[in-house]
């Protein structure tokens, strides 16, 4: 399968998506800033400079599916995520060391991972980052698709982006949660001529996720 080839460029991405190692800076003007390792950088706060994010909000409320009947629990962070067990194979993530899980859609060509940590950060930062770590490996990746969506309860916000690794169209769709007890990104990715078809089983999978 064409997806397996460039599994380990997935993960790579991925890993830089949960990176919060950058350090911190102060313009001269006041405005607090992230300093990435690659000389960019972007503001904290995205009121700062009128970056405000206008995000919309989905007012359909999202649960999990009642086939999803297995609860993976995190071991970091306070969320879990039910998934049906029959469509879904997971194991310990081995090739990424920020990642807690690695999961795939039975003899399919659709991935997911899952990245927790203990650091809350505002969503509007998790999406800046997300996006700016992930054009480290796809210069052309951008936000298709951002909603705020309730989910199980719970304040998630949605992204969809594409872009092109070693020539590859990939789609990353994924929910991004953060609590006072930490960070979750719950990420699916395809080939982007297959997200369409899959995007049932994202949306199913994805939304199992639930704070314990």
């Amino acid at each position: 399968m064409v997806m397996k080839n460039i599994f380990l460029t997935l993960i790579f991405f991925c890993s830089l998506l949960s990176s919060q190692a950058q350090k911190k800076a102060v313009t001269e003007t006041g405005e607090e800033v992230v300093l990435n390792d690659d000389g960019t950088w972007l503001y904290v706060n995205p009121e700062d400079k009128d970056l405000i994010i206008k995000i919309p909000v989905n007012d359909k409320v999202f649960i999990k599916n009642e086939d999803s009947s297995f609860l993976l629990k995190s071991k970091k962070v306070n969320v879990g995520f039910w998934l049906n067990s029959k469509k879904w194979s997971f194991k310990k993530a081995v090739n990424n060391p920020d990642a807690e899980y690695e999961l795939q859609r039975r003899g399919e060509d659709l991935y997911g991972m899952i990245i927790t940590e203990k650091v809350e950060v505002p969503l509007e930062t998790l999406r800046n980052l997300a996006l700016e770590n992930g054009k480290a490996v796809a210069p052309d990746l951008h936000i298709v698709k951002e909603e705020y969506r309730t989910v199980n309860g719970e304040k998630i916000l949605l992204l969809q982006m594409n872009g092109t690794m070693q020539g590859i169209k990939v789609s990353y769709f994924g929910y991004y949660f953060s609590n006072s007890k930490g960070s979750t990104q719950f990420i699916t990715y395809t080939s982007q001529n297959l997200l369409n078809h899959y995007k049932k089983d994202c949306e199913e999978l994805l939304n199992g996720i639930i704070e314990l």
